[in-house]
């Protein structure tokens, strides 16, 4: 297997886990969480997010990291790239900072706090942002296949 290959299987199953994870967290968990009781829902979504977070948090630097090492590593620098790429790149570059955001707000005002409210709150900002995340995840995606 070339450097090429495995860097780009690295950062292809990078970003399959993490926008494959935020469409079944936005598409499938969040709607079917309506059987359960409002305490429930936030018990559940404690534990989801501190695992889908701990995903991500491997999953976008592993991305970042590939994707530089193919630009400079093995493609010879940024000249060298079609414009899809480059799209690609900025785009993943918004959605780490929209996580960032996401963990270090709404995310850690959620765990550090036992108020209902303040959670309900939390979670719609996270549950709007991760929204936000997943609309560039599938834009990503679609400038690297196109592009």
């Amino acid at each position: 297997m070339t450097l090429l290959a495995l860097l780009k299987a690295i950062h292809l199953l990078s970003a399959i886990l993490w926008v494959g994870g935020m469409f079944f967290a936005y598409v499938v968990l969040r709607p079917s969480l309506v059987v359960l009781e409002p305490p429930q829902r936030m018990l559940l979504h404690t534990q989801v997010f501190k695992r889908f977070f701990l995903i991500v948090w491997h999953a976008m630097p592993l991305l970042l990291l590939t994707g530089y090492g193919m630009i400079f590593g093995v493609l010879g620098g940024m000249a060298h790239l079609a414009p899809g790429v480059h799209a690609m790149m900025g785009l993943g570059l918004v959605m780490s900072a929209v996580f960032l955001f996401i963990f270090f707000g709404p995310y850690k005002r959620f765990c550090r706090t036992t108020d209902r409210a303040t959670m309900a709150a939390s979670m719609d900002s996270i549950r709007k942002l991760i929204g936000v995340n997943l609309v560039l995840g599938v834009l990503t995606v679609l400038a690297a296949a196109l592009g």
